[in-house]
């Protein structure tokens, strides 16, 4: 790693200097990321996944032009997305899981959502700093989440980038919370039901229901029917804002919060209380932001993402959330690290 990563270096005659180099770093991070999502789009990482292939071989699968083909995948390989040895190219242990689009860990799908969608929208992010409004779709008068719940495919594309968002904190919540205390799940803004499957292939003794608007309900079930899981998960169609919700011991809102204003959190979540079992708990997970507001920049960056993507979604602390719960009335909460940048907060009823 060159020193000129560090902000901070010590000269031959042991004096501390200040360099430029994290600055430069940070301010010039979209020339990697654009690398990597350059590299999902063009399926780099499935054509790895049969075994090593040499760079004039890999070039002519991905229909590469030879100038920068070289350097292209020699980036990937310097940003630690891509092995070489002797000539040839291999996935990652990481990106073999999480990268290749057969693997059922396949988590790209929101990489592909955010190179054709999130990277030009967050160009304009100092216009929404200055104006506070959208900058997606919506600034032109097109109704993104609209036009995808009306086609099928891509609405199925999403649902499936949205399970694989999650999959790190599904794995954590079934082995972190007490669910042996609980007969059933209900799953508020479910996409295809991965967190579902996961908890009842991880506690046999669950029941489950998935609840979102009705355009899902046909992934939702083909999911969860591809795991012979279809007598102990169910699909119910509905508004969470409108209420009642149906009852249930655990409700679960994976990256769902965080897309409202407050006084819409705070309605979920007086709506999740009322549908709760006495004893009952609320699961509230995702980027959760640090309660100093320090460490995690990626719940950070993703509040700044909602402000590019919703009318009033922010993220939110720890804190924040379990301030909201006993307003609401759950007698105790706490907040606990799943994976990666999630937490969950739980509120018992």
């Amino acid at each position: 790693m060159s020193a000129t990563r560090h902000h901070l270096n010590r000269s031959d005659s042991g004096e501390t200097t200040i360099e430029p180099g994290r600055i430069m770093e940070l301010g010039l991070g979209f020339w990697g990321s654009k690398t990597l999502l350059s590299a999902v789009e063009l399926g780099v990482f499935t054509e790895l996944a049969s075994g090593p292939c040499a760079r004039d071989e890999l070039t002519s699968r991905l229909g590469l032009h030879p100038r920068s083909a070289g350097d292209f995948l020699d980036t990937l390989v310097s940003l630690g997305m891509l092995s070489r040895e002797d000539g040839t190219y291999s996935n990652t242990p990481e990106t073999g899981l999480f990268l290749d689009r057969d693997k059922p860990s396949y988590i790209g799908g929101f990489l592909e959502m955010a190179n054709a969608r999130l990277y030009p929208f967050w160009g304009r992010l100092t216009e929404g700093l200055q104006t506070g409004e959208q900058q997606n779709e919506a600034r032109t008068g097109e109704d993104f989440f609209g036009k995808l719940y009306a086609d099928p495919e891509r609405l199925g594309q999403f649902l499936h980038a949205m399970t694989g968002l999650s999959v790190g904190a599904a794995h954590a919540i079934a082995a972190k919370f007490p669910f042996d205390g609980h007969s059933s799940v209900l799953d508020l803004g479910c996409a295809e039901g991965g967190l579902l499957v996961t908890l009842a292939q991880t506690h046999p003794h669950l029941t489950a229901v998935g609840f979102d608007l009705p355009p899902v309900q046909d992934p939702f079930e083909r999911y969860v029917g591809s795991f012979g899981l279809q007598d102990r998960v169910k699909f119910v169609a509905g508004d969470f804002f409108a209420g009642p919700l149906p009852s249930a011991d655990v409700i679960t809102l994976g990256h769902i919060l965080h897309d409202w204003n407050l006084e819409e959190k705070k309605q979920i979540l007086s709506n999740a209380y009322d549908a709760l079992a006495p004893g009952g708990a609320v699961i509230v997970f995702e980027s959760i932001i640090d309660d100093e507001r320090t460490e995690n920049a990626f719940g950070l960056l993703m509040s700044l993402n909602m402000l590019i993507e919703t009318q009033g979604g922010f993220d939110y602390t720890g804190a924040d959330c379990q301030g909201w719960m006993r307003e609401i009335g759950f007698s105790d909460t706490y907040v606990e690290h799943l994976a990666g940048p999630d937490s969950m907060v739980v509120g018992i009823k």
